[in-house]
C-alpha cells in the first residue's frame, strides 16, 4: 500500500538512478512519482558564462533523463523521463509541487549552507501548501553527528575519527537502495513539461573543453572510470602522488555531482581492504577523509568564512598590491617554480588538478607568498570540475594549518624538493610547460639552476619565455616562521 499518491523526486548533487537514496523512497512511497533537475538561477547567474562544471552536469542530465525513460519503458509506461527547470529552486519546486497535486518532494541531504537556507525556505512553502518534504543521506556514509566520541562531541582529528569510522561501519551503511524495483511508479512527464534537457545556451552558457579532456559524464562515465580504477587499486598507495602517473580514481566530479554512489564505492573498497589489498586500504581511507570533512562543515559551520582554530585568524597575511600581484601570478602559473606552475595550468586547462599538487600549490601561496588561504579557496572554487565546498575548505585549512587535523605551522613545503620527489624525471612539468621540455631532468625543477649552455639549448631565456622566481623559497620560510609565530599553543598543533 503505497503511502502517498503523488510524489515529486528533486534531484540535485545525486545525478544517477542507482542506488539513490530519495529516489528509492520516492518510489517506494508513492503510486506516481515525477523527476525534476532545477538549473538554479540563484547559482548559475555568478558562475561564469563558460564553465564547466555547468556543462558536466548538463551531459550527465541528458543521460539521467535517457535512464528513466528506459525504465519506464521497461514497465510499459512511455514519456517518463525528467523535468528540467531553468529558475530560482526555492521558489520552482514549491511551484511544480502544487502544480502537479504532489503530496510529498523526496531529496537527498545537501549540508551546505546556502543548500541548508534554500532547503529550510522550500520546506516551509511545502508545508503552507499542505506538502511534506523528505530528506535523506545520500552523499556520504556516515554524516553529521553520527560518529561521535565517547563525550558524544564531533571529532576534530581524522585517525580517531577514522577508527571510529572503521569500528561503526556494517554491511547495512554500505547496502545499496534497490531502485530497480520499484520504477514502475514513475509517471510520464506532463505536458506542459516534455521539452528536452536544455542546451547549454538556453540557460545562457557557451560549451568549454569538457568534451575533450579524459572526463566521462553521467552514471556511466562514472562506472567506466571505477571499473578502469579497480584494475590498479593495489597500486594506489604507491602511484596516487605522482602527477605523471596513472594514479588516482578520478572519480572526484562524480562523487561530487553524485553520478556515482558512495555506498558503491566504500563497499568495494572495503572488501577489499579486507582482503589486506593496500592499496584499496589507502583509497578508503581517503574516501573516510570525505566523510571526515563533511561532517566537519556539519558540526562546524564557522570554518566557511573562519579558521576552524580561531587563533589562525590572528595571523596577517599580504593584501597590498604587491600581494594582489603575485597572486595573479600564481593564477595564471607564473611564479617561476615549474611544478606550481604546470599544476596551475592543469587546473586553467582542465578544471581538474592532482591531489598531491594541490597540496603544494596551497603550501606556496600560503607559506611562500604569504597570501590568505581564503584567497586559494576562492580560486578553486571557481575553476574545480569537482569543487565540493567540504573538501575544498578542509584541505585549504589543512594545508595553512589553521584547521582540524592540519599539518603543523612549520612544516613548509619546498616546491623544488616535492618536484624531485613526485615528478622526478619532468614528465609532468613538460606536459603542461612545453617551453621548459628541452631542459635536462637535473634542472627542470629549478630552471635558474640551468647553465647558459643548457638555457640556450632548450631555447629558454629566463624572464622572458618563463619567469624567474617570485620569491626566494628560503627567505619566504623564515618570513612564514615570524608570521605564524603569533599564533598560541603551537605545541597542541
Amino acid at each position: 500500500m503505497n503511502q502517498y499518491d503523488k510524489g515529486l523526486m528533486w534531484f540535485r548533487r545525486d545525478l544517477r538512478t542507482q542506488d539513490n537514496a530519495a529516489l528509492y523512497h520516492a518510489l517506494k512511497q508513492c503510486r506516481r512519482v515525477w523527476c525534476v533537475f532545477v538549473f538554479d538561477t540563484d547559482i548559475l547567474d555568478d558562475l561564469p558564462r563558460a564553465d564547466r562544471r555547468v556543462e558536466f552536469i548538463r551531459e550527465s542530465l541528458v543521460e539521467l533523463d535517457e535512464r528513466l525513460r528506459e525504465l519506464g519503458r521497461e514497465h510499459g509506461v512511455r514519456g517518463t523521463g525528467l523535468i528540467v527547470l531553468h529558475a530560482r529552486a526555492a521558489e520552482a519546486i514549491p511551484a511544480l509541487a502544487q502544480q502537479l497535486g504532489v503530496q510529498a518532494v523526496f531529496a537527498n541531504h545537501d549540508d551546505e549552507p546556502a543548500a541548508l537556507a534554500r532547503d529550510a525556505r522550500v520546506f516551509g512553502d511545502l508545508a503552507h501548501a499542505g506538502i511534506l518534504l523528505h530528506s535523506h543521506k545520500d552523499h556520504v556514509i556516515f554524516e553529521r553527528r553520527e560518529v561521535l566520541t565517547q563525550a558524544g562531541q564531533a571529532y576534530g582529528v581524522f585517525t580517531p575519527y577514522k577508527n571510529a569510522w572503521l569500528k561503526a561501519i556494517t554491511p547495512f551503511q554500505l547496502q545499496a537502495y534497490p531502485v530497480a524495483n520499484y520504477t514502475k511508479a514513475l509517471a510520464p512527464v506532463p505536458t506542459s513539461h516534455t521539452a528536452p534537457v536544455p542546451r547549454l545556451a538556453d540557460i545562457g552558457f557557451t560549451p568549454t573543453n569538457l568534451s575533450e579532456l579524459p572526463m566521462p559524464t553521467g552514471e556511466t562515465g562514472a562506472h567506466q572510470l571505477f571499473e578502469d580504477f579497480v584494475e590498479r587499486i593495489d597500486r594506489y598507495d604507491e602511484a596516487r602522488n605522482f602527477p605523471a602517473v596513472k594514479g588516482p580514481s578520478y572519480l572526484s566530479a562524480h562523487l561530487r555531482f553524485g553520478t556515482i554512489s558512495i555506498r558503491y564505492l566504500a563497499s568495494v573498497a572495503y572488501q577489499m581492504h579486507l582482503q589486506g589489498i593496500a592499496g584499496a586500504s589507502t583509497w578508503l581511507s581517503e574516501l573516510i577523509w570525505r566523510d571526515f570533512y563533511h561532517q566537519i562543515l556539519a558540526n562546524f559551520p564557522h570554518v566557511v568564512d573562519k579558521a576552524f582554530r580561531s587563533e589562525y585568524d590572528t595571523i596577517k597575511f599580504e593584501r597590498d598590491k604587491h600581494a594582489k600581484e603575485q597572486f595573479a601570478a600564481w593564477c595564471e602559473g607564473r611564479t617561476g617554480y615549474p611544478l606550481v606552475d604546470a599544476a596551475m595550468a592543469q587546473i586553467n586547462q582542465t578544471g581538474y588538478m592532482h591531489n598531491r599538487l594541490r597540496m603544494v600549490v596551497a603550501s606556496f601561496l600560503v607559506k611562500d607568498l604569504g597570501i590568505h588561504w581564503q584567497w586559494g579557496e576562492r580560486y578553486f572554487a571557481e575553476h574545480l570540475i569537482d569543487f565540493d565546498l567540504a573538501a575544498n575548505n578542509g584541505g585549504w585549512q589543512w594545508a595553512s594549518s589553521s584547521g582540524c587535523d592540519a599539518q603543523p605551522w612549520f612544516r613548509i613545503f619546498n616546491p623544488v624538493t616535492q618536484s624531485e620527489k613526485f615528478d622526478p624525471s619532468g614528465k609532468f612539468i613538460r606536459r603542461y610547460l612545453p617551453q621548459l621540455a628541452g631542459l635536462p631532468d637535473a634542472v627542470i625543477h629549478a630552471p635558474w639552476k640551468a647553465n647558459e649552455i643548457e638555457l640556450a639549448s632548450a631555447g629558454l631565456e629566463l624572464g622572458k619565455n618563463y619567469p624567474l622566481p617570485i620569491v626566494d623559497h628560503a627567505l619566504a620560510r623564515e618570513r612564514t616562521l615570524l608570521r605564524y609565530a603569533v599564533v598560541k599553543n603551537p605545541g597542541k598543533l
